[in-house]
């Protein structure tokens, strides 16, 4: 088992933030997920948003660590829940493999909240466990599944900054004029 976590600031509101998270993939900064199904959206009685969406992912991975699990199945289905509750301004998101599971498992966890300091930024805190199961070399691939989590952590910032420099451009947007959880809906969501 490796437990792998990182912690990443946006010079962005909360609010900003939120909305380009909920919208980052899929995205060519991260190519390894090409696709989003929203799977439910609801709001509970407290006012906090909760969604299920289904990632389709693909990985690249190197031939020995194929030859290694024993498959060339690449592609993984990734399960997701978040939990966006606006008047803490905080945004927890969980997910976890379920393909492949009789051999890896990745359960993640991202938690965004406004910085203590300064309210105007927003701090990301990403942390995940990963487990190889039943194979020798696991500590190894435990490892390296680790690095690439690092270097895919910093795609996924890029990925939200993007968005969120781009609504932030956007003519007449204000995030701190809007209601947080018309933020995190499609379009077509937010008005209904």
């Amino acid at each position: 088992m490796k437990i792998w976590s990182t912690e990443h600031v946006f010079s962005y509101p909360w609010e900003t933030v939120i909305k380009a998270a909920m919208r980052k993939y899929p995205n060519p900064m991260n190519p390894n997920v090409v696709g989003v199904d929203v799977l439910d959206r609801s709001l509970d009685a407290g006012g906090r948003l909760h969604s299920h969406r289904l990632l389709s992912t693909e990985w690249g991975l190197p031939g020995i660590v194929r030859a290694i699990l024993g498959t060339n199945y690449t592609q993984t289905y990734v399960k997701e829940h978040s939990i966006v509750d606006p008047e803490e301004k905080k945004m927890e998101l969980y997910s976890t493999n379920i393909t492949l599971t009789n051999l890896i498992s990745v359960d993640e966890r991202l938690l965004y909240r406004p910085h203590p300091d300064n309210p105007e930024v927003t701090v990301l805190t990403q942390e995940a466990i990963i487990t190889v199961k039943g194979v020798s070399l696991s500590s190894y691939l435990e490892g390296m599944m680790a690095r690439r989590m690092s270097a895919n952590a910093v795609k996924d910032c890029s990925s939200t900054a993007l968005p969120a420099s781009h609504l932030i451009n956007q003519r007449g947007f204000s995030a701190s004029s809007q209601d947080p959880l018309q933020l995190v809906l499609p379009p077509r969501c937010a008005e209904s």
